[in-house]
């Protein structure tokens, strides 16, 4: 899947993290290094999986069960990689995600309690065994991010109406996958200033990629 140099980055966290921020920094940076970068987001990212974005992210917070949602994020997610990821990687290009796979485990997964190995059967056949080569997750406190993601422009996301205690479990579920594989993923606390975050971003990424 992979061309000569290639890397796979995927930022991931609850509302109002600060992830389409930090990748555009941290995009401006490989970019400054002479290295090619795409950035992409999830759901969307190609021009099926954003028909499909529509469908998850408008609309009254009720519309889709568990279920629903996961086989709609991984049907976008599918076209994602059939259409952006995969041909920038066997370019040899970076590509930069605002979410992946670990959103579905921690928003459908934690969040709404559908059972994990139902999700990992879904990632196998949507996915195969690709993976990012990291993941870097941003944490901050449920009520600071809710509070963040209120005051941007044009907000459309129905997940941001779901309830503090649906949002506190998908914090917990991104920390819980963070433990689980710390040679795939790091938890960055993003609720200090933003500087800072930024420079812990790409400490991390320069420490587990060599850049």
């Amino acid at each position: 899947m992979r061309g000569t140099g290639a890397r796979f980055i995927t930022l991931e966290g609850g509302e109002g993290a600060g992830k389409s921020t930090h990748i555009r920094y941290l995009a401006e940076h490989l970019r400054g290094l002479g290295i090619e970068v795409v950035t992409t987001r999830e759901p969307g990212g190609s021009p099926g999986a954003e028909v499909i974005r529509k469908l998850l992210v408008e609309g009254p917070s009720e519309a889709w069960d568990a279920t629903a949602e996961a086989l709609l994020m991984f049907a976008a997610r599918r076209d994602l990689l059939v259409h952006t990821i995969w041909p920038a990687l066997r370019q040899g290009q970076w590509v930069i995600s605002d979410r992946f796979a670990d959103s579905t485990r921690a928003y459908q997964g934690y969040g709404h309690g559908l059972a994990l190995a139902e999700i990992e059967t879904l990632y196998r056949l949507a996915v195969g065994d690709f993976v990012p080569d990291f993941t870097v997750i941003l944490d901050l406190p449920v009520e600071t991010g809710l509070k963040r993601a209120a005051t941007r422009a044009g907000s459309e996301n129905r997940f941001e109406r779901f309830g503090t205690d649906f949002h506190q479990r998908v914090r917990e579920g991104f920390r819980q996958i963070a433990a689980a594989e710390p040679a795939r993923c790091v938890l960055i606390d993003a609720d200090a200033p933003l500087d800072t975050v930024r420079a812990r971003v790409l400490q991390a990424v320069r420490d587990r990629l060599g850049v």
